[in-house]
This record gives structure tokens, sequence and C-alpha cells, in this order.
């Protein structure tokens, strides 16, 4: 086990109508708000008119950025460290999905930094600042809840690129199942495949002797493997909604990777992809993640045994490491196709047009991985195999 040190300031607060509690979370951090959200899903389910209710009672001054995309735009998140200048913003609130959060990260720090903020992003600055926001998640999917990361794209050049920081963790998040409800079947498939690929990233090591770390990982997706299917069934089943959310904050929040040395190949690749084509991330990592299973499991064969055995129940009985661990990654696959996720580009539209350049982009910094270093011929060869 590797040395780490661990650190989460967000406050969760999980659990039914939770947002009632919204005006005093809010409270501590000033009246002058930017309400940051998507399309106009919370319009429908009545939850902006909640949030509103609940800003009002505490006498804030609202201004609001919608329209945030599933890919975040740069030219977006402009807008809104604008009116964070403009109007002196105090406090940011992100109202959505992960997509949202991300926006009103970036955001964040920003609007306190005299440059451009994508400097953040191709490591021309480090954030030294940023303004405090919190969060009502609707989906269960990105861990942003709980983290301080960020993804945006910039559309002009077709990049998407990560940041980071203590600095934008949310001073709290709010996490109730029911507004998850009326999530759409397609998104919640996305969500499914988001929180499991996050898992794969952390789980997947070459790091040994680290059997909590593995049990925690294997218990999300376990978790994440049943509930996800009950809560595409029935949309509207508050334990499976639940897990779902609980288990996707928990992917991403910090615990995973303690003591671990963690991969995240498989993100960047599928960034280069949804940069180019504005897909669902959650489906690019579907059609990417068994292909780069198979191009590595040989690094540490024993690995993707235990995975194949304790998570899918694969009986090791008569068979090679080779045989049980293909067979994990297959039960992977199939319970991607199982419950909805694409399983080639081609099924999106994608062909071998931009192969090269993704794989350029994606080693533009070096190899990339750590359980397998991926140079660029690595990753146009697990591109290939996703056509």
């Amino acid at each position: 086990m590797n040395s780490f040190e661990l650190y989460n300031p967000t406050k969760l607060v999980f659990g039914a109508d939770k947002i009632g509690q919204l005006g005093e979370l809010v409270t501590p951090y000033g009246k002058r708000i930017l309400l940051v959200y998507g399309g106009g899903s919370i319009k429908s389910s009545g939850l902006y008119n909640d949030v509103l209710y609940q800003l009002e009672g505490i006498g804030a001054i609202v201004h609001e950025l919608p329209g945030i995309e599933p890919n975040p735009r740069l030219a977006t998140v402009n807008k809104g460290i604008n009116i964070c200048r403009a109007e002196k913003i105090d406090f940011i609130l992100a109202v959505g999905g992960g997509s949202v959060i991300d926006a009103a990260k970036a955001i964040a720090a920003g609007a306190l930094y005299d440059g451009d903020v994508w400097d953040f992003t191709v490591r021309q600055a480090t954030i030294q600042e940023a303004l405090p926001l919190g969060t009502v998640l609707t989906l269960a999917a990105t861990g942003s809840e709980m983290n301080g990361n960020s993804v945006i794209s910039n559309w002009e050049t077709k990049q998407k690129r990560a940041m980071g920081s203590k600095l934008i963790y949310p001073k709290f998040s709010i996490l109730d199942p029911k507004l998850t409800y009326t999530v759409p079947a397609n998104q919640t498939v996305n969500g499914i495949v988001d929180i499991m690929s996050h898992v794969f990233e952390q789980y997947f090591s070459l790091t040994t002797d680290i059997p909590l770390q593995e049990r925690f990982a294997e218990s999300i997706l376990l978790t994440v493997i049943e509930n996800g299917e009950k809560a595409l069934e029935n949309g509207s089943d508050y334990d499976a909604r639940a897990n779902l959310l609980l288990a996707g904050t928990y992917a991403l929040n910090g615990t995973l990777p303690n003591g671990v040395s963690t991969d995240w190949a498989t993100h960047g690749i599928e960034h280069e992809v949804s940069a180019i084509y504005d897909i669902a991330h959650g489906a690019g990592l579907a059609i990417i993640f068994p292909n780069w299973m198979k191009h590595v499991y040989k690094e540490r064969a024993s690995k993707f045994v235990q995975y194949a055995v304790r998570v899918w129940g694969v009986d090791p009985n008569g068979k090679s490491d080779d045989e049980i661990a293909l067979e994990g990654i297959e039960a992977t696959r199939n319970y991607f196709t199982r419950i909805g996720a694409p399983a080639t580009l081609g099924e999106l539209g994608i062909n071998d047009e931009q192969l090269d350049r993704m794989a350029e982009e994606a080693t533009k910094y070096g190899p990339i991985g750590s359980f397998k270093m991926l140079s660029k011929e690595d990753v146009l060869s697990i591109l290939t195999a996703s056509l």
C-alpha cells in the first residue's frame, strides 16, 4: 500500500426532501447567488421553483445561467465568469448533474483569475482561489458533487480537458434520490456506466496488498450492477435510486484511491472522442472500457481473475487465468449491452477518420495510464477495436 493523504471538506446532505435545508446551507456564504443549471427538466419537475423559494427565503439576489451543455462548453463557462464579475457574485449554486457541477466549478475558479480559465486545463496555471459553490444533484453519475475535479470542452479547438483543486470542492451537496426519479432511461444507463468506470480506473491497479480498497471498489460495483437494473425497471424505486446515487458519490469522492496507483487512461481516451463528436461520456466509456480491458489485462491477469470471480461470479474451476479474465471482461460487455449501452463507436456514427488525431491528443503529454502505460499506438489499437 502506498502512502496517502485524505481530504474531503464537502458536507453531504442525503435523503428525501432535503431541499428544505438549502436556505440555511447557502446563508453563510452571502446573498448574491449565481444559479447554474442545464435544460428545462428542473423547471418541469418543480425543482426550480423549490430552489427559488429557498433562496428567496434568505433574501438572496439570484442571477441565472441556464443551458449548461452535457459536455459543458468553455464559452458557456466564460458567460458564467462574466456574470460573477459583473454582479459581484458571492456563491454559485449548481442544480443538475455532473456537467452542470463541472461548469460551476470552472466558473468558480475562473471568476477570481485574471487569465483564461482554460489555462487551468492545459497546465499553464494552477487554481489559487475560487468562489464557494454548492450543489443540488439530480443524476447519479460523475461524483462531481463531492470532489475537486472539473471537465470542460473547448468546442472551437475540439478539446476536452480537466482541472482540479481542493479549492473547488463543493461546500455542500444535497442528494435527494427522489430528484432522480424523472431521469430518462438513457441518462440512467450512462450514469451507471460512468460510476462503474470510475471504480475501474481505481480498482485496476498494480498496487498490491490493498484488500480494503479492493473490497470497497467491488462493493460499489456489485451495488451498481444490482440497483442499476432495478432503477431501469422502475424509475421511482426509492431504494434503487438511493443506492445508485450514493454509489456514484463514493466512487469518486477520494475513498477508493487511498494508497493505490490509479489509471485513468480510458477516461483520457474517451475525452478525445466526445471532444470531437459530442457524445455522452457514459456511452463512450461503455464502448471503450471493455476494449481497454482486453488490451491490458495480461499486465496483471490475477487482478482481472479476481474481478471476474468476485464481481461477476465466474466459476474458475478448470479454467486458465486468461479464460477467467476474459470471461469477466465479456460479462462487463454483456451487462452494458443488457442495460442498453452502445458497444461500438459505429453505433454512434463514428468512423475511423479521426482516430489518429484522438490517439495523438490523448498522449499529447506522453504515455497515459499506470496499469499499462499506453503509447499513441496502444490508444490507436484500442480505438480501432472500439469501431
